[in-house]
């Protein structure tokens, strides 16, 4: 049996809506798809630290235009942005190795993107006389959210990394991203020349009458009168009066050019909410809700670690411990970070499990003794722990890692069982 990873993402190539013809009229895929290809390499190297991915995007961020397309908008067809602003973290993050020339030109790309949000690039994105971005008619609050979600991820990863922006009209602090995404969220809650919420519900004026089938219907609770398809539609849609049912949260597709809005049903470029315009906000707002601290995107999100009270003493741990070898198998652990909460000081640690073997290695197990908090990136089964679920086999030569956090020194990190490959 051979136990190699098949990477199937990558293997099945082209357009959506070459498959599925009915949605080229709607959402069809003008950029197509190489930009979602170096998005999922991208994404999967962020979630699973395999050099494939990072390797996949060294070669291949030329031909498939990753660092040559300088890009003014982000969506849900045109990925580009999103690649090269996730790309410029891993450089900054030093995991760049042989490919840093050409993760160098991702993050130009990304610089390029983000002033020309700011209006100090070569070449900027409209702005409504409100300050809104402006890219597109039909649904222009996708875009608007989306690129203040890159703003304030950037923002982060330049802080954290002590690094500036840099654009044509010059240097600029990272803080100015983090206010250019608040200034659109401010926008879009109602700080515009309109004095209009384009979130539903919120404030004391926003869209009643929204392009949602459901919302313009009444509720079951309210009227139980059976509501035929083509009713929904003659009776319910063309009112004229506001919606009986409220789509609370939703954001709609927003003002034009000029920050007019007009609150019709029938007008789908400006009243239709959409999961694209709601999701990238979040992000956003929950980075605003933690003010201008400097948190660093660079380091893994754990959450706040929850340690077992041993009765010993805390002594300070090694930086770094030797290199354990168990039959092909080499074990080395790092401090990688601390930090003191309630006057306990915890320690995070960074595990690397390396294949010495010329020959494949599957149903591998470790027995980790000493462990007195949480623990990410392995599987756990009752006495042991295991690859994560998604990796099959650790091949020859390859590594993988896994952190943990408690209050004292590094974990007994041992191999307890494991087969070669034939």
């Amino acid at each position: 049996m051979f136990c190699n990873l098949t990477y199937n993402l990558l293997q099945f190539r082209g357009k959506y809506d070459s498959s599925i013809t009915v949605a080229s009229k709607y959402y069809g895929s003008v950029s197509g798809y190489n930009d979602e290809l170096l998005w999922a390499a991208s994404w999967l190297y962020q979630a699973s630290n395999n050099q494939f991915y990072l390797d996949y995007l060294g070669r291949n961020g030329d031909s498939m235009g990753g660092t040559g397309w300088s890009m003014t908008e982000f969506g849900w067809d045109v990925k580009y942005a999103g690649v090269q602003t996730l790309v410029a973290k891993f450089l900054m993050q030093g995991k760049a190795g042989r490919h840093t020339a050409v993760f160098q030109k991702f993050q130009q790309k990304a610089d390029f993107f983000m002033c020309s949000l700011l209006g100090k690039g070569s070449r900027n994105i409209q702005k409504t006389p409100g300050g809104l971005i402006f890219r597109q008619r039909w649904n222009n609050m996708q875009f608007v959210t989306s690129a203040s979600f890159l703003t304030t991820v950037y923002s982060d990863y330049l802080t954290s990394s002590r690094s500036y922006l840099r654009c044509s009209a010059g240097n600029v602090a990272p803080s100015q991203l983090l206010s250019f995404a608040k200034s659109q969220v401010d926008y879009i809650l109602g700080d515009n020349p309109r004095a209009t919420s384009y979130m539903v519900g919120y404030g004391n004026n926003f869209p009643q009458r929204v392009h949602h089938r459901g919302s313009s219907i009444v509720s079951y609770k309210v009227d139980r009168s059976f509501v035929t398809c083509r009713g929904g539609y003659a009776t319910w849609f063309s009112r004229k009066g506001s919606d009986p049912n409220l789509l609370t949260g939703a954001i709609v597709g927003g003002p034009d050019a000029y920050d007019n809005f007009a609150d019709r049903r029938d007008n789908y470029e400006q009243t239709e909410p959409a999961t694209y315009n709601n999701a990238p906000l979040l992000g956003v707002l929950a980075r605003l809700s933690s003010g201008h601290s400097g948190y660093s995107q660079l380091l893994p999100v754990v959450p706040a670690p929850v340690v077992v009270r041993r009765p010993m003493p805390i002594r300070k741990p090694r930086v770094t411990s030797p290199v354990r070898a168990s039959g092909p198998v080499a074990i080395v652990q790092k401090m990688t970070g601390s930090w003191v909460s309630k006057g306990r000081t915890y320690y995070r640690y960074s595990t690397t499990v390396t294949n010495k073997s010329p020959r494949a290695l599957k149903s591998l197990n470790l027995s980790i003794k000493n462990l007195y908090g949480p623990i990410w990136g392995l599987s756990r089964s009752v006495n042991s722990f295991g690859l994560p679920s998604w990796m099959h086999s650790l091949q020859s030569g390859k590594s993988l890692e896994f952190v943990y956090i408690h209050s004292t020194t590094p974990a007994n990190v041992a191999v307890s069982r494991y087969t070669l490959c034939v």
